[in-house]
């Protein structure tokens, strides 16, 4: 059970430091890291065989969230969909031409932006323009995200005969002063049957997004979301702390930052969440996510098969994910290559024939023992030297014990983490924690301002 930390330690570690759904992290890439180089590690993703991961990145929203933190275009003209898509199905078809044998596909996820604001017919292209190159295993998981305020019904069903089965809602929060706030009208009812209308379509799980952290919420007004959202009684939540950059998301300056909850307030909205969802059934998974006991996410963290990437947690990651549209961000072939971030570059490049990466990162060795102790780390809860030894010999369990040993006993002095110099495992308290015990082995963090460029950890 978690417990409330003191002041003195909540202000001890809230520093700046990654969310750690890559490593290296996203200011490690580098600009010159193009086209040519990842075809070169989508040649090696050819050659690695095995099903793939998709990612489409569908940027448009009708509105634009004061909150955001992602890469959106705010419209009302449904008809750039479609131009969108033109441009979408050359990329795929670009790629796909350098997968003459690996088209499998185990997992897909749209994201956004808002996905349903494309129209029925959009939505039925896209999911054709993919299916036109790539085969979906009868088992794979389909996702995508949506807004409960402009779905409809009809979308729910389209999306369920075309064989997706997953879906995300964001919710953020149902007090009405919070949303005026933050731009994000929605009210209870149409969640609630909107998560009727998916369980009826055939999705065998359902997620709902929230946001702990923004201007106005205070415990009473979170206590009041908590139980509608357990009377909505979804699958799995994902509950995020607001990251508040607006050096990197300008529009997030138009929120008045005098009504954003301090650190210690957050943690007692956090550890709230944790109190009111455990007692409905649900366990806390990893840094942020909570799922019923009978959801896969909680079976694969029991069974040391949870992992995490750009979607979050996940049961099902392939060894490679192919991304398809503006800033989307594939992880092929041991690299990280993002496309445009800009919709004209993204267009230009792919009509140019030219496959759309803007930057990228090559992985070093180091870089592939890392990731994978960050994620046994996020993920696990825990590390076992000796399986760090196993999977990559005595050399990268000295590297990682001389990272552990450098701060290890801070931490354990401070309750976050226990280690017999052997297994190293995050207690109760670490959780609420956890990407500060992860910034324990990122060795970029070392360099001179190498965390300034994240939100905070708390």
């Amino acid at each position: 059970m978690l417990r409330i930390p003191s002041w003195d330690l909540i202000k001890k570690y809230d520093r700046p430091g990654p969310r750690y759904t890559s490593y290296p992290t996203a200011p490690e890439w580098k600009d010159d890291f193009k086209a040519p180089q990842y075809l070169g590690h989508l040649a090696r993703a050819e050659a690695a065989g095995g099903p793939l991961s998709i990612y489409v990145h569908l940027p448009f929203c009708r509105e634009m969230c004061r909150f955001c933190g992602c890469n959106v275009i705010a419209t009302h003209d449904r008809s750039r969909a479609d131009a969108y898509l033109d441009v979408l199905e050359k990329e795929v078809a670009l790629v796909a031409a350098h997968l003459p044998t690996r088209r499998t596909v185990s997992q897909l996820h749209w994201g956004g932006g808002t996905p349903t604001f494309l129209d029925e017919k959009q939505l039925a292209r896209c999911h054709a323009i993919l299916a036109r190159h790539f085969q979906f295993l009868p088992d794979a998981e389909l996702a995508i995200e949506i807004d409960p305020a402009i779905t409809t019904r009809s979308q729910i069903d389209l999306m369920g005969r075309l064989g997706f089965n997953r879906i995300s809602m964001g919710v953020q929060d149902f007090d009405q002063k919070v949303q005026e706030t933050v731009g994000r009208i929605q009210g209870e009812k149409e969640t609630a049957d909107l998560v009727a209308a998916a369980r009826a379509a055939g999705f065998r799980g359902v997620n709902l997004d929230l946001i702990y952290g923004l201007p106005y919420q205070t415990g009473a007004t979170w206590k009041d979301t908590l139980e509608r959202i357990i009377r909505i009684h979804p699958d799995r939540m994902a509950v995020f702390g607001f990251a508040y950059t607006p050096w990197f998301k300008p529009h997030q300056r138009l929120l008045p930052q005098e009504a954003l909850p301090r650190a210690e307030q957050r943690v007692e909205l956090f550890l709230q969440t944790v109190e009111a969802f455990t007692a409905a059934g649900y366990r806390l998974i990893g840094l942020d996510h909570f799922a019923l006991e009978s959801d896969e996410l909680a079976r694969a963290q029991s069974a040391g098969t949870m992992f995490r990437n750009f979607q979050g947690y996940t049961v099902r990651p392939a060894t490679d994910t192919v991304a398809f549209g503006m800033s989307s961000i594939s992880d092929i072939g041991g690299a990280y290559a993002q496309n445009s971030h800009k919709l004209k570059d993204w267009s230009d490049r792919v009509e140019a024939g030219v496959i759309p990466v803007e930057r990228g990162a090559a992985m070093s060795d180091d870089d592939v023992l890392r990731r994978f102790v960050i994620n046994r780390v996020m993920c696990q809860l825990r590390l076992d030297l000796d399986e760090v030894k196993a999977r990559f010999g005595e050399p990268a369990r000295a590297a990682i014990a001389a990272s552990l040993q450098a701060g290890v006993g801070e931490l354990e002095a401070d309750g976050l983490v226990t280690f017999d110099g052997r297994l190293l495992a995050v207690t109760p308290l670490g959780q609420l924690l956890v990407r500060n015990v992860a910034m324990l082995f990122d060795a970029y963090l070392q360099k001179p301002d190498g965390a300034k460029k994240f939100s905070r950890t708390v």
